[in-house]
């Protein structure tokens, strides 16, 4: 008998019995190799989809959450000019305060001022009794203010937030050396 396989041999068997057993235990090894490296495969493309589907999910609410309480940030004039577009929404106003129009009412306890910006002025409400340190009505100085409510049909602002800009230590060191008082230290005037 010869150890090649004859013309009515399956393929791949030699007739060796021990090289017969090789052959099938080399190819259950190598099929078992590929299935676990398929599961492998398929368990990373899981876990990269998940990561994935949960990096959109995160993103949509963020950018959803965002579209609903948005505040639009415009100076007095940039405000009046596209006074259509934001009447009645969320906004911040942006200008300086006119010298003069700071007002404190105790009945109802509020604050009404004005604030401008190129030119145009626009008439605040402030229906709190706390206003910032350092919003104060200083002469000779601009006092920087940002306002948060909404633009009320009569070209008035309802303000929610008041915010004062404080001048930099630059400028107050300068003002200090020149014998100014500080804003902050000013006694309020109403």
């Amino acid at each position: 008998m010869s150890d090649e396989p004859g013309p009515n041999d399956p393929v791949g068997t030699s007739g060796d019995p021990d090289a017969e057993g090789m052959a099938v235990k080399t190819r259950r090894r190598s099929d078992e190799d590929a299935a676990r490296t398929t599961t492998k495969s398929r368990h990373g493309i899981l876990i990269v989809s998940a990561l994935v589907a949960g990096g959109a999910a995160v993103v949509a609410l963020v950018l959803g959450g965002m579209k609903d309480n948005s505040i639009y940030a415009k100076s007095v004039d940039e405000l009046i000019r596209e006074k259509t577009k934001f009447a009645g929404k969320p906004v911040r106003a942006e200008g300086n305060l006119v010298h003069g129009s700071l007002v404190k009412r105790e009945s109802p306890c509020e604050y009404r001022f004005t604030i401008e910006k190129n030119g145009t002025t626009i008439p605040v409400r402030f229906a709190q009794c706390v206003v910032p340190d350092t919003f104060r009505d200083v002469p000779n100085m601009d006092v920087g203010v940002t306002v948060e409510g909404k633009l009320l049909a009569d070209n008035s602002f309802e303000a929610t937030n008041v915010l004062a800009k404080c001048p930099s230590k630059y400028e107050m060191k300068e003002r200090q050396g020149k014998g100014e008082q500080m804003p902050h230290a000013a006694p309020p005037t109403m």
